[in-house]
């Protein structure tokens, strides 16, 4: 059981793409990707709160973009990613900080935070909405984990999460929650499924997202794969989405040169 390759690895040269995107040569290699990592490091420890799913990092000579995608974007724009907010609390957030939204107190910080890493370098800080965030597997899994920080059973967290991402219209969810589950005395690992989850197939869209709840039993660790329908982000988490199905009774054009009949 211990050959397992990570999803999003194995699909970097078919479907995914890399979450830093730059070029060095060998000697600065190295250095860069450590920076990288600690850029990582420092902006989940702030955002930890914000519901931050990825980050992606560009380079050029003198220059660093950092893409921060969040399902919530008024939060880490306004500046107030250190508060917990629930989902209502979240929606009354964007409205009330419309004025610290204008002035980006959010990003100022965290440009001065990633300043600190990278010396000596022009930031440029961007956040991107995730539209859908049941059907991002690195969301599910950090709501799952706090669930299980504030007690609640995890059968039910799971159950509940697999249900959410089915009705958003996923072909398949698989979670696997391990360690002292519940308080038990031994550690054990749970899994449940919901539709298929095709890991050996590169063309499908597999999602995957790791994530820890640090409980009074000890660590438990929760990995979520979520397979998600084809063209799933210019479908439906794009900003202009347009189906691009013909509506249901739409005149259709006869083969040929019959004509429909009066």
């Amino acid at each position: 059981m211990g050959q397992k390759v990570n999803p999003i690895g194995f699909r970097i040269p078919v479907t995914k793409d890399w979450k830093s995107r730059w070029y060095a040569p060998k000697a600065q290699f190295g250095p860069q990707l450590q920076e990288d990592l600690r850029i990582r490091e420092r902006l989940k420890a702030e955002l930890q709160n914000a519901s931050v799913s990825k980050v992606i990092i560009e380079r050029f000579t003198k220059r660093i973009r950092v893409t921060i995608f969040t399902s919530r974007p008024g939060v880490v724009i306004g500046g107030n990613f250190n508060q917990p907010l629930g989902a209502k609390e979240d929606r009354n957030a964007r409205k009330a900080t419309g004025a610290d939204t204008k002035k980006g107190a959010g990003l100022d910080k965290l440009k001065e935070i990633i300043s600190s890493v990278a010396a000596d370098k022009e930031i440029l800080v961007d956040v991107k909405e995730v539209r859908c965030p049941e059907m991002d597997a690195q969301l599910v899994a950090d709501g799952v984990a706090q669930q299980l920080v504030r007690r609640v059973a995890f059968r039910r967290a799971m159950k509940r999460a697999i249900q959410t991402a089915m009705d958003k219209g996923a072909d398949g969810i698989r979670i696997r929650c391990s360690g002292r589950l519940n308080g038990a005395e031994l550690a054990r690992t749970e899994q449940y499924k919901d539709g298929k989850v095709p890991l050996h197939t590169l063309r499908a869209d597999i999602d995957y997202g790791f994530s820890e709840a640090h409980t009074l039993a000890g660590l438990i660790g929760i990995k979520v794969w979520i397979c998600k329908p084809q063209n799933w982000e210019e479908k439906k988490n794009a900003f202009n989405a347009q189906t691009r199905r013909s509506p249901k009774g739409a005149a259709r054009r006869p083969r040929g040169n019959r004509e429909p009949q009066q």
